[in-house]
This record gives C-alpha cells, structure tokens and sequence, in this order.
C-alpha cells in the first residue's frame, strides 16, 4: 500500500469534537475579524491610548469603539483611566490577565506570517529577558517548565 492510499484510509469524514465544543471554534468566533486581532496585537506591544491605536492599524473611529467595547465586555482588556495636565480623563485599554494569555496565539501567528509571507523575515525578536536566548512557540510536556510572559521581552529588528 502507498504512502498516499495509507493517508486516504487515515483521513476522517467528520471532526472528532463537535464545533461548539472545540475551544479552537469558540475562540475564533471571539476574535472573528482583522480588526480585533490587530486591536490585541496593539495591546500586546503596548498601545494603550485610542488614537494611538487608531494611527497604527487605521481602523475607522466607530469600528475601534465598537471592537474596543467589545472587548472590555469579553474580559480582553481592561479600561484604565489616566489624565494628562489640563485634559479631561480619557481611557488606555491593556491586556487583562485573560487578554495576556492570547499572547501565544499573537507569537504564533507572528512565527506562521514570518515563516511564510515574509520569507523568514521576522520584525522582532522573542527573547528570555534572562538569559537573552531566542523564544519561539512550540508544544511543551505538561510536566515540564515554560517561560512566564513575564521574562519575554520583545525586541524590535533594525
């Protein structure tokens, strides 16, 4: 039997998890457009303020107001007034501890995009704020430790 005939026998007919109960699915549905993905992108570099967010991915004002309440409501990001001398009090918008655990998917989709439209040209550097090693997303044993967010930095390439 061939290579290709063992793959066809192998190959399913129907997914092993139910659409509404794969975590995959769910979470997709949660960040379904380009606009949120690039407004958690922003938080995970740091944006915080509106028009800054706004500038970089020139999302139109009702579309970032919209996603932006979005996901305050899904316990993404968090609201976080601040005020400037003499300005009335505006809102920065980061990354709450639930926001800050979509890091890897942000890192993985960097890697993928890196790997295949940018011809292995990556913008950052993923390093261990410890050691300085290069990071990158990979599957890890259970048992075994993996590197907080808390010791990543992120280093722009020149």
């Amino acid at each position: 039997m061939s290579n290709s005939d063992e793959k066809m026998l192998s190959m399913r007919r129907r997914s092993p998890v139910p659409v509404d109960q794969c975590g995959a699915a769910l979470a997709s549905k949660m960040i379904a457009d380009k606009w949120i993905l690039l407004i958690i992108r922003e938080a995970f570099y740091g944006v915080a303020r509106y028009e800054d967010m706004r500038a970089d991915i020139g999302i139109p004002r009702s579309v970032l107001t919209q996603r932006l309440k979005y996901l305050v409501e899904q316990k993404i990001l968090e609201r976080k007034a601040y005020q400037e001398e003499g300005a009335r009090t505006r809102y920065a918008y980061v990354l709450s501890a639930r926001g800050k655990d979509l890091a890897l998917t942000i890192l993985a989709l960097m890697q993928w995009g890196d790997a295949y439209l940018k011809d292995g040209v990556a913008a950052i550097d993923v390093l261990d704020r410890k050691s300085g090693a290069a990071l990158k997303v990979g599957l890890v044993y259970e048992d075994q430790d993996v590197v907080p967010l808390s010791d990543v930095y992120i280093k722009p390439r020149k």
